[in-house]
């Protein structure tokens, strides 16, 4: 299974904003930080607001932030929320599903069963969850060598 950019941009777009609660952040400034298309985020902010996980402050001084605390956004609906489908296969779809062996084949319910199992352990996260700790330099995550002794 492969998540599309644009759920990928979406959870880049909440985890800078909750990184940065006190302040309204612009779609130029996710841009030129992440290195990505302004055009393609545009998008993803649009339906992130709509869906209610962002507020958007048109104007001069406008920007963007959370609408709801890292920890009340959930990471699966995230995902559920912005992928267009998770029709791994054409018999998850019944109107479109013109396979011939879809009667006779098992694997619909084994891959059935495994999305869902993905999207129950995404249910166990939240955007607080994938934040580091604020008291933790950015640097922290590089190798520090152990010295003994």
């Amino acid at each position: 299974m492969r998540l599309t950019l644009y759920t990928d941009f979406s959870l880049r777009v909440l985890l800078y904003l909750a990184n940065k609660p006190e302040q309204l952040v612009t779609i130029t400034e996710l841009a030129d930080f992440y290195k990505v298309s302004r055009n393609h985020l545009v998008k993803v902010v649009h339906q992130l607001g709509i869906k209610g996980y962002i507020l958007t402050i048109r104007g001069k001084n406008g920007g963007m932030k959370l609408a709801r605390l890292p920890e009340e956004i959930v990471i699966g609906e995230v995902v559920r929320t912005m992928e267009p489908d998770f029709d791994l296969f054409e018999c998850f779809n019944r109107e479109t599903d013109a396979c011939v062996i879809t009667q006779d084949c098992r694997l619909k319910s084994m891959f059935f069963g495994a999305r869902n199992d993905f999207l129950q352990t995404l249910n166990q996260y939240t955007l607080a969850d994938a934040l580091r700790p604020a008291a933790q330099p950015h640097e922290a995550f590089k190798t520090i060598p152990v010295v003994n002794g």
